[in-house]
């Protein structure tokens, strides 16, 4: 198996941490992001990681990738048994693939990309924050008295939410201090298999030192699709959507052909 992926995704961290929960064997690959990649973009229509290939199969989206693997290797599942908490895990991943990963995105896209300084990246900032505790309100109740989101055991829940919490503490947003969502933080981080991958995700930010100006050159040019656009046309971010489209340093979902 090949996984096309970058260790700072939180699709492909999802993903990563299935595998390893899974014990299977995978080559994990990053694309050429600054170029044309053949190979990878004819495996994933949309230029997007994760991308899993196994044999002559070419599967793209985290999601559907997760499932895949979910029903190839039925060891250590990850899906509750029950359907209602299967329901209740996939809206958790659902919440954390949309609406949470448009917030971390947009912080990434002002302190490490640079598209803001100032009193108007302090305001986006703050924007953001006021959201990830709202968030966390949101998480601590589906957490419950819940050991894990999947319920008794780790699963498919907890892993679709720890790159998100972990992205956002990064940027200085953590869960309340003793609130169970802070106490649920701890016992992830010690899982193996998350351990591993947030290893994985703090060594790749050593690279991204030079990414302002990459930015600024038009040499790497970042996705604005569905709900990142939402976030920055209503957190006022519109100014930086038009900028980025001016110079040509964002772009929108691949046209197919």
């Amino acid at each position: 198996m090949k996984l096309y992926e970058h260790p700072l995704s939180p699709y492909a961290q999802k993903v990563k941490i299935a595998l390893y929960e899974k014990a299977i064997d995978f080559e994990a690959t990053i694309p050429n992001l600054f170029g044309s990649d053949p190979t990878f973009e004819a495996a994933s229509p949309r230029r997007e990681v994760p991308c899993l290939v196994d044999g002559s199969l070419e599967i793209f989206d985290s999601t559907i990738i997760l499932e895949y693997i979910e029903d190839k290797f039925r060891n250590a599942p990850l899906l509750p048994a029950d359907p209602a908490d299967r329901a209740r895990v996939r809206m958790l991943e659902e919440l954390c693939d949309t609406y949470y990963e448009a917030i971390n995105w947009a912080l990434a896209e002002i302190h490490f990309f640079r598209r803001a300084t100032g009193t108007a990246a302090e305001q986006l900032s703050a924007r953001a924050g006021g959201q990830i505790a709202g968030l966390h309100t949101r998480l601590e109740r589906d957490l419950g008295s819940r050991q894990w989101f999947n319920g008794a055991a780790f699963g498919w829940g907890d892993l679709s939410v720890v790159p998100y919490v972990a992205a956002s503490a990064g940027f200085g947003f953590t869960p309340p201090a003793g609130s169970k969502l802070a106490a649920w933080v701890d016992r992830v981080r010690q899982r193996p298999s998350v351990a591993r991958c947030l290893k994985e995700a703090e060594a790749a930010m050593g690279a991204f030192s030079q990414v302002g100006s990459l930015i600024d050159s038009g040499s790497f040019v970042r996705e604005y699709r569905d709900h990142r656009l939402e976030w920055m046309m209503r957190s006022g971010g519109k100014d930086i959507v038009l900028e980025g489209m001016a110079k040509k340093n964002i772009r929108f979902s691949v046209e197919l052909s």
